[in-house]
């Protein structure tokens, strides 16, 4: 069994985590994920946080799939 999770980085969307993960706050407590995959919220504005309700479509949300260069 693969047990390794990967993160996607989505263009103007969402990070996807798949695998065997865990969420944790910064206080230990878990948050259930519901699924295998979930989309986590990079833009801010979701309403249901850390995950994305898709938000990021209607306020013109633009992120790359590549890390940006350093300063």
């Amino acid at each position: 069994m693969d047990e390794s999770v990967t993160v996607t980085l989505c263009e103007d969307g969402p990070l996807l985590v798949r695998g065997r993960f865990e969420l944790v706050t910064q206080d230990g407590q878990t948050i259930a994920p519901g699924r295998a995959t979930v989309a986590l919220c990079r833009c801010g504005r979701s309403s249901s946080k850390p995950f994305c309700d898709g938000s990021h479509k209607a306020i013109g949300f633009r992120a790359g799939t590549r890390p940006d260069p350093p300063l």
